[in-house]
């Protein structure tokens, strides 16, 4: 992935957890959530917590004012391979007690390309409705060929997916930011006009405007092709992320919203440095 790929971009600030804290906790006290739906995130950023103390975890970001988790499978991602030795309503039942739901989760192409029954079966296990890859794959610059044939295995695939009543979706990083060898088309331009929109959703990731990706042109230019969201503040003079509406926010996220009903936005995900994930729940519950 490139250098504003997930992994790369979710980097802790120096904001106190303590004040972020207390804002989070104000975030209680506050309206409605952005359109009615529950303030979740993206369980990446507190991977390394997740591995020492998943059950403590979960209460912190419920806390915090997250009523909703994205996790990442512990069979395709090493850094949630601890939580292989809890079956599939084991871990349901232990993020239903600690006030979190989860419906929607990352796995690695290899998991859908090698063993797409037992990552079904895992998935129902858990209670999923959504299956998210962070990207397609194929070579550098790809000509428009290259892209067709990443898309028909594709379809293939989310075919499968959906014939066992879950959603497969597609997360716009790493290979898809991409241009292709015409030099001009997106690779991501063209996967939208290629998958299969009865079976294929997309994810969004806020932060890819930095990568000339803006959310709501392409939440409004496709409609009803998305599903959910990863959130991020972003300042544009220093190009680093931020609490989302804090001062510092470039992001215009009433119109993100506006756009997210267009674009068929079901439920989103912040994702940010454990800090910035707390902080930013007060202004999203000042969202209506």
């Amino acid at each position: 992935m490139g250098t504003f790929s997930r992994r790369h971009f979710i980097k802790s600030t120096a904001m106190g957890i303590t004040a972020a804290g207390v804002l989070a906790a104000a975030a209680k006290e506050a309206g409605a959530n952005p359109l009615g739906l529950p303030i979740g995130c993206q369980t990446y950023p507190v991977r390394k917590s997740i591995q020492q103390d998943f059950p403590g975890t979960l209460k912190t970001l419920s806390d915090a004012g997250f009523t909703q988790i994205e996790l990442c499978s512990p069979m395709g991602y090493d850094e949630f391979a601890g939580l292989k030795s809890y079956k599939g309503a084991e871990l349901r039942k232990i993020m239903n007690d600690n006030g979190v739901s989860c419906i929607s989760c990352h796995f690695d192409m290899k998991e859908l390309t090698d063993s797409l029954p037992a990552t079904i079966a895992w998935a129902k296990d858990v209670g999923l409705t959504q299956m998210m890859v962070p990207s397609l794959e194929g070579p550098r610059n790809p000509s428009a060929d290259d892209v067709k044939k990443s898309c028909d295995d594709f379809n293939k695939i989310a075919a499968e997916v959906a014939k066992a009543g879950l959603v497969q979706g597609v997360h716009n990083e790493g290979w898809l930011s991409q241009t292709q060898s015409d030099g001009t088309t997106k690779v991501y331009d063209t996967v939208l006009s290629l998958l299969d929109p009865k079976t294929v959703k997309f994810q969004f990731q806020v932060s890819q405007i930095a990568q000339g990706f803006d959310a709501a042109t392409y939440l409004t230019k496709y409609p009803g092709r998305f599903i959910s969201l990863h959130c991020q503040g972003w300042n544009s003079t220093t190009r680093k992320q931020v609490a989302i509406g804090g001062p510092d926010d470039s992001v215009d996220w009433k119109k993100v919203f506006a756009a997210a009903k267009v674009g068929g936005i079901k439920n989103f995900f912040v994702e940010m440095g454990l800090p910035l994930m707390q902080a930013s729940v007060p202004y999203l519950k000042t969202l209506s």
